[in-house]
């Protein structure tokens, strides 16, 4: 036993029990439960990659099942079940790559199994079929013929009706015997691939994977971090195995807010379906997204929801109706935000990675200016500015542009006025991808009012902060935001709220000075009484006049990229 545990590589993999010994192992490990579940899986796909799982579960097959005990009483049930299911997978296999064209090799490798099982009617008929399909149909009829006296003499009955068809079929010579490889056309509206996915290549098989066994996955992630074309790439894998077609649907041209109904047609103009009937409230009109469903239902559809972040809670409705009405239907879904419905796979999609980046950027740069090669003289500029710009491949494409006009040293220079320097996309892409200024609009217009505020405050943090000093900022206890901002060079604006009585929101501007200390520089703005405030270096902190009970003061900071004070990342505190 000490020898078999260190075979397995798993001390733990046998266990003794009352009744002696026990293999503990998982059903991936067993390889019938590995033949039996590929099998299955198989069945659900197209005649292409059907053929290619049936190859892959028939190849699991090393002799005959519980070879040496297959006489044995525990296991000769079993044993006779697999070889059943090994036969039947065969013949499955044999028709599968008739329909794929496959004659001539279909009829040599049957030639065997026919010998060792020739009462199989389902297997000779596949074999004639090939025989015939193959150009020998004297072998064909023979065939026929040997079964038909076999069944005769040793069963006393006559060929069922499925094989007589095809011994009827060959002696017309019907031409369907011998019909060419279906080659159905891919039926779907996906665009043609104009640049290579880059960095995603782990990204597509996991979502593949997450496809395979769910059938609603949502990509989520911020804007411009490729959630649309990583979505597209997959779907275009996966053509095959949806017979009526693999759909994207853009939802981005929806106003922010429209209902199901919308969702609902956009899907259905997307794929062809009429949503002809009473609408607008008719209690007697059937609902879009129950009119969609008829239509797709007995079909294998792929649709992908590209961009639900402002739309999400019809999305959702559309998608989870459609999902539990049509059973051949998958949907992979964009979005900022998950959509919440039962069966959802989430999958984050990151930004890429140091070495994908600046792969992105080198790829797009040369191809804006063809003069434009990584080196090593370049490499830290390049490096430099896929670190600044986080890897998003939006901002990476947009900076990629300007390779044209500035080196990538200069490039990286100015990437401290990104916003303004980033406004150069493709005139081909959406409005929303154009500039960096447009892509952050684009996720910053769903936020609610109070998302938005905590955003506001989280952007004190320059690179990021803890979730202590997330909820110690945004907890809103005793402060107030502020309602605009202004910045003058180093120069900083905050404002100044009391809990007391009196004045109000007092304005100051305010900068760093040598010390750690924040002194306040200029004039202030008038307060709420009217009356100007005083300060005193001694509490870096304003007094309004008429205040009775100036306590628990709080400010807002903002820094600015060409000047960065001690703790300037902080919300600067004191007490009156």
């Amino acid at each position: 036993m000490s020898r078999l545990r260190r075979a397995l590589g798993d001390t733990d993999a046998v266990l003794f029990g009352p009744f002696g010994y026990r293999l503990r192992v998982g059903a991936d490990e067993v390889d019938a439960d590995r033949f039996e579940a590929t099998v299955a899986h198989a069945r659900k796909l197209t005649d292409r990659e059907r053929a290619e799982g049936l190859a892959d579960a028939l190849a699991l097959w090393r002799g005959e099942a519980f070879s040496g005990f297959e006489d044995a009483g525990f296991a000769l049930a079993e044993a006779r079940r697999l070889a059943e299911l090994r036969l039947v997978a065969a013949e499955e296999l044999a028709e599968t790559r008739l329909d794929l064209g496959e004659h001539g090799l279909v009829a040599g490798e049957l030639s065997e199994l026919v010998a060792a099982h020739p009462l199989r009617e389902r297997l000779r008929a596949a074999h004639i079929r090939a025989l015939y399909g193959s150009g020998r149909q004297s072998e064909a009829l023979e065939g026929y013929g040997d079964v038909r006296a076999r069944l005769r003499d040793e069963l006393g009955v006559d060929p069922g009706p499925e094989l007589t068809a095809v011994h009827a079929a060959v002696l017309r010579q019907d031409p369907a015997l011998r019909a060419a490889p279906r080659r159905t056309a891919e039926r779907g509206n996906l665009p043609a691939r104009l640049t290579e996915l880059v960095g995603r290549a782990e990204a597509v098989t996991q979502i593949r994977a997450l496809l395979g066994t769910g059938r609603m996955v949502t990509l989520t992630g911020p804007g411009g971090v490729g959630k649309t074309r990583l979505a597209v790439e997959v779907a275009r894998t996966l053509g095959g195995r949806f017979t009526d077609g693999v759909w994207l649907v853009e939802l981005a041209g929806l106003p922010s807010g429209s209902g199901p109904e919308e969702v609902a047609d956009t899907v259905a103009a997307t794929l062809g379906v009429r949503q002809d009937g009473p609408r607008d409230g008719d209690s007697a009109s059937e609902p879009g997204t129950a009119r969609l469903a008829a239509a797709l239902r007995g079909g294998r559809t792929l649709v992908v929801l590209d961009n639900c972040e402002h739309v999400v809670g019809a999305a959702a409705e559309v998608a989870a109706g459609l999902l539990g009405a049509v059973p051949g239907l998958h949907v992979l879904a964009t979005s900022q935000e998950r959509l919440a419905t039962a069966g959802e796979l989430l999958w984050t999609v990151p930004p890429l990675d140091a070495g994908g980046a600046s792969r992105m950027f080198v790829e797009r740069a040369a191809a804006a200016e063809p003069r434009f090669t990584l080196t090593e003289e370049n490499r830290a500029h390049v490096e430099a500015i896929c670190r600044r710009l986080d890897g998003v491949p939006l901002a990476l494409e947009l900076a990629a542009t300007r390779v044209r006009s500035v080196d990538v040293a200069e490039l990286a220079a100015r990437l401290d006025d990104r916003f303004r320097l980033l406004t150069s996309g493709r005139r081909d892409a959406p409005a929303r991808q154009r500039t960096l200024r447009a892509m952050i609009e684009w996720s910053w217009e769903p936020l609610t009012d109070p998302e938005r505020v905590v955003l506001r405050r989280l952007a004190a943090h320059a690179d990021g902060c803890t979730l202590s000093a997330a909820e110690e900022l945004c907890s809103g206890r005793a402060w107030t935001r502020p309602t605009s901002w202004s910045c003058w060079d180093d120069w900083w604006t905050a404002r100044w709220s009391c809990t007391g009585t009196g004045a109000t929101g007092c304005w100051s501007r305010w900068r760093p000075t040598a010390s750690s200390a924040w002194w306040p520089q200029g004039s202030w703005s008038a307060c709420a009484t009217g009356t100007s405030p005083t300060t005193s270096a001694s509490r870096n902190a304003p007094t309004c006049g008429g205040a009775t009970s100036a306590t628990g003061w709080r400010g807002w900071t903002r820094r600015r990229a060409t000047s960065v004070p001690p703790s300037s990342t902080r919300v600067a505190r004191a007490t009156a």
